[in-house]
């Protein structure tokens, strides 16, 4: 059957893979639709956006607004978590297509009395549909124009702004064309904005030489919270395999009293789902995590998907790996790395389905435990399809849980796991240390299609990764380092205390730590203070201050004639908060530049009085001019500035 339509849908956006899986909002953020929407001829069409949540069964309509070229914008707000469905619809809209061409015969100095006529029509049409004074006003104009004697106020009736208003919010839909139906996963905030902390359990404990506990974790959180941090991430937990278990810097023969890797998981003590005795038990880390809660913070667990050769699984379901013609299982390889503690597991088991169930079944013990937030270890080693059924899975129960994928890997791979459901990703910000690097990688992440589906989370360093440019460096480069990840990326996160104590001792050539606690524990004074502790406490305040701060996406990098300074302007969807941030690169000199204020983004003309606050000594300036001096040196490499209009 011939389906008649006139208005064709072309280009409908945000989306991703055509719709092939779901763009990415937070709670009470907005979706920008944009269209390219067009008709044979001259008419003048409307068009709508419709969208509605999962739970909801009418659709709720925004309205779309011409631009330009036949290019339609709009925008619909998220309020509440979960999948919405959004839809572009347009038509031909003949009352207004009328009001357009009588307004124009009448300017031509035209009799329109015919057209005023045609007009009783589309009054009628929608008489019932109005508001009782509209209907009323209806009535006033059928009666003047139907009436020779009323011609002029019936004209000026014809192009009024009111009846324009009326038929733009009572469209009669004739011939209406849909474009087909995309969807949105809306998270809790936290999936935009968190602040992560991490360090290893087992270095927790007051004295040398003693195994750190849950307990202890417990006693460092007021540390955590009074640095700003929000999300406590701690490395696995479990019991640590015994056999070919890892000596101290990763030797591959262990002595007595050596821990081994966390990572190497599994062992006569348990499991995934048990708690290594020496750090204490199940009830211990629900008391953390219940006691975290209380400061503000929240637990991250670890989710690594391997075993020890001497893990639980090995005897239970031999079926899960995948066995060489001599009795052994080949262990894991990262290549240069070797991973002789660990042994992969095999995804392509016949036995895949209880395999994946188990999966399922460790997240669902430990979110039973109080906990919504994973990292998860290697995800690019894994089928993507498992990650989308667990994920999907594990959110249709508990839509609080978040995963961060710690994907140092390709970059399609990374914006894989991410179309696939992750929340957030590990990105490359370890790696980019110059000013063109930055940039060209921040928009990357900001201006292509990525922004839709894929919250980075920025980390200067982690257990896995000493960054050649950190080995030695001193207290400004790691205060650079902190405030580029703080307030470029909404997510970001360190591996501490290693970091604000700057300790980089490193493997000789090697982006390792020398001692890495990864297979020891070590003993720290958790009571140092700082400056480099004092910058970040007071950056991430500022964060949980500053909206602007709170998402990655709204960002417009500015001119400033220095390669060694780089300045940007970020801002809330609101505009209520506005920031212009500068910071040097140079660890070592004073730099010095003139910016550029990004006057047309800011929406004020040149010569307009602004007043900059800076955040971080309260200073306060006014500019006046387009472009600005400014001066940083080493001891504070960094200026935030609020911007009052």
């Amino acid at each position: 059957m011939l389906n008649q339509k006139r208005v064709v849908i072309d280009y409908v956006s945000p989306n991703v893979n055509r719709g092939e899986f779901y763009i990415k909002r937070v709670v009470n953020e907005l979706i920008n639709i944009e269209a390219h929407i067009l008709a044979d001829g001259h008419d003048v069409l409307g068009a709508s956006v419709l969208y509605k949540h999962e739970d909801e069964k009418l659709w709720a309509e925004a309205r779309l607004g011409l631009a330009v070229n036949n290019e339609w914008h709009g925008t619909f707000a998220v309020t509440k978590q979960g999948f919405y469905s959004y839809k572009v619809q347009a038509w031909v809209d003949y009352a207004l297509n009328w009001q357009h061409g009588i307004e124009r015969k009448i300017d031509d100095g035209q009799y329109v009395k015919s057209e005023l006529l045609e007009g009783i029509e589309y009054l009628k049409a929608i008489k019932d549909e109005v508001e009782q004074d509209d209907s009323f006003y209806f009535d006033h104009l059928i009666n003047i124009f139907a009436n020779e004697n009323n011609y002029d106020e019936a004209i000026a009736e014809a192009r009024s702004e009111r009846l324009h208003y009326i038929f733009l919010k009572h469209p009669k839909k004739i011939l209406a064309n849909e474009s087909k139906t995309y969807k949105a996963y809306v998270d809790r905030k936290k999936a935009r904005f968190s602040t992560w902390y991490e360090f290893f359990p087992r270095s927790a404990s007051e004295h040398d030489g003693v195994h750190g506990t849950l307990k202890d974790c417990e006693r460092l959180l007021p540390r955590v919270k009074n640095m700003g941090f929000d999300t406590l991430y701690l490395p696995p937990i479990h019991p640590i395999g015994e056999v070919n278990r890892k000596g101290k810097n990763n030797t591959t023969e262990a002595f007595e009293g050596d821990v081994g890797s966390t990572w190497g998981i599994g062992s006569r003590l348990g499991g995934h789902k048990d708690v290594h005795p020496d750090l204490g038990n199940i009830d211990d880390l629900k008391n953390l995590v219940q006691k975290a809660k209380e400061q503000g913070i929240e637990i991250a667990m670890d989710y690594a998907l391997q075993a020890a050769p001497d893990h639980p699984w090995v005897n239970q379901h031999p079926e899960w790996f995948k066995w060489r013609p001599d009795g052994t299982v080949q262990y894991a390889e990262n290549p240069p790395k070797k991973y002789q503690d660990i042994l992969p597991i095999y995804w392509e088991s016949e036995d895949y389905e209880n395999l994946w169930k188990e999966c399922l079944d460790i997240l669902l013990h430990w979110i039973d435990c109080g906990v919504n937030v994973f990292r998860v270890d290697n995800p690019h080693t894994k089928p993507f399809y498992f990650w989308n059924w667990i994920i999907a899975q594990v959110k249709a129960k508990h839509p609080d849980v978040i995963f961060l994928a710690e994907a140092f890997t390709a970059p399609k791979v990374m914006q894989q796991l991410a179309k696939q459901g992750y929340t957030q990703s590990y990105t490359y910000f370890t790696w980019r240390n110059t000013k063109q690097e930055l940039i060209e990688y921040v928009e990357e992440l900001t201006k292509t299609e990525s922004r839709e589906y894929m919250q980075p989370n920025f980390w200067p360093n982690t257990p896995d990764i000493n960054p050649f440019h950190l080995q030695g460096a001193n207290e400004a480069k790691h205060i650079i380092r902190y405030s580029l990840a703080a307030t470029l990326s909404s997510s970001i996160g360190i591996y501490g205390p290693v970091f604000e104590y700057m300790l980089s001792d490193p493997l000789l050539g090697r982006e390792e730590y020398n001692n890495s606690e990864k297979f020891q524990f070590t003993h720290y004074d958790w009571n140092i203070q700082n400056k480099l502790i004092t910058v970040i406490t007071k950056l991430n305040n500022l964060r949980h201050q500053n909206e602007a701060l709170q998402q990655t996406n709204n960002i417009k990098f500015c001119h400033i004639e220095n390669e060694n300074l780089m300045a940007f302007y970020k801002w809330n969807d609101s505009k209520t908060n506005e920031l212009l941030i500068i910071i040097s690169l140079d660890a070592h000199n004073m730099q010095q530049g003139t910016v550029q204020l990004p006057l047309a983004e800011m929406g004020v003309d040149a010569g307009h009085h602004i007043e900059m606050h800076d955040l971080i000594t309260d200073n306060r300036y006014n500019w006046q001019n387009e472009w600005n001096f400014v001066e940083l040196h080493p001891t504070l490499p960094f200026h935030i500035f609020q911007m009052n209009k």
